[in-house]
This record gives C-alpha cells, structure tokens and sequence, in this order.
C-alpha cells in the first residue's frame, strides 16, 4: 500500500484528496502547512506527497526545497494559479507534477498513479496486456488485437498507443507527445500528431473514442 502524505491549509481539499485516495488503495496522511509536512518527512517514509503552494508557515516551494534536501520523495503540486513561471520553477525544483485548482479528483489519482509507477518502489507496474471491452494492449509484445483480430500499426502508432494507455485518463499535450515519443530533436510540428492519431482511430475501428481529443490541449485515453 502506497503512502500519500497530504498537505495543504484548507480542509475541505485535504478530506476530498483523503477520501479519493483511501477508495484507491493509499494509505494518507495529513498536514495543513509545509513546515509540518518537511516535519513528518523527516520522521516518517512517504511514496508520493501532494503539496499545495499557498500555505502558512512554509509555502509549498520552501517546503519542497526542503524535503528535496532529506528525501527523494515524488511530489505533485498543486496551485490556483497557472501562471508558466509558477509551473517552471516548480519542475526546477524538482517536482514530478503540477495541478491547477480546481481540480478534477479522478484526475489527480490518475496523476498520482502514473508517478507512482515511474518511482521504484511505487505502485507496482500495471499489467503488459490490458483490456477495454473488445480492445485488447499488449505492450511487451507490441500487439493489438480488436474484437480478437490483430491489427496492424505503424512503429509510431504503436508507441503513441500505449503512451496514451499507459498515461490514461491524462490530458497530454501535443508538445508533450511529441517531445516524449519523437524526441526533442524532433524537426515537425503538432499536425504529425493529429495526423497519427486519425490513422490510429481508423485502425482502432469502434473503439476510436477512448482517444479523447481536448479542444486546444491535446489527447487523453479514456475507456
């Protein structure tokens, strides 16, 4: 069981996050400032913390500093405000995440999830074949099967499928796809995406909507 340590000065977001958490499987513990939370790391061993920004004591950015020092611990921000600075400094520092409030409680378990399972000693590894009604992924042997008939997919279409399943429920931005599946020296633009994602959907026959687009972000699956 995974252990969450939740911090943030307002207690209505910490029970939400608590309740959502608990129904997942992760064991959660609470703080309502960054001073106390850099307090239970050092006594404590945590697989994730999710750290508001805006707090008394400690902000969330001092906080994380702080934590960084002692422990390499995963950690999603989270933030009412959106501004790029906010989000870059936050990555500097070192953390995996950053959510904007207010936010969707699926989607910060999903969030939580996909870091757990890129952190040794997280959650453990979700199964290499996977199955969406008549859709079934199997990432090690690179293999798509609809309704029990195997499909065939271009190396790329492969690789941005089980991107996208292996990051589902996530809205992932086109710059994101490109530069995580085609690399940064990558010379195109995002109309390579859309353009192998529409090859995708064809080849994914009626199940074509669990690839979910968002108008002017990008794709998530969802299933």
């Amino acid at each position: 069981m995974a252990k969450i340590l939740v911090v943030d000065d307002e207690q209505k977001i910490r029970e939400v996050i608590r309740e959502y958490s608990e129904f997942h499987g992760f064991e959660v513990t609470e703080a309502a400032d960054g001073m106390t939370a850099v307090g239970l790391c050092k006594l404590n061993d945590y697989d994730l913390i999710i750290m508001d920004i805006m707090m008394p004591k400690l902000d969330g950015f001092t906080a994380c500093k702080e934590i960084k020092k002692i422990k390499d611990i995963p950690i999603i921000m989270l933030s009412a405000r959106s501004e790029e600075y906010d989000k870059l400094f936050g990555f500097e520092l070192g953390i995996d995440d950053y959510v904007v409030k207010p936010f969707s409680p699926k989607e910060l378990m999903a969030r939580a999830n996909a870091v757990l399972s890129r952190k040794q000693g997280g959650m453990p590894q979700q199964p290499q074949e996977l199955e969406f009604g008549g859709l079934s992924i199997n990432i090690a042997a690179r293999t798509v099967t609809v309704d029990g008939e195997k499909i065939e997919l271009t190396p790329k279409e492969y690789d941005l499928l089980f991107y996208l399943v292996e990051n589902r429920n996530i809205a992932l931005s086109r710059d994101k796809l490109l530069s995580d599946i085609w690399g940064y020296d990558f010379f195109g633009d995002d109309r390579t995406i859309d353009t192998h994602i529409k090859n995708l959907r064809n080849n994914l026959g009626k199940y074509r909507d669990y690839i979910v687009t968002l108008r002017g972000v990008g794709y998530k699956f969802e299933a």
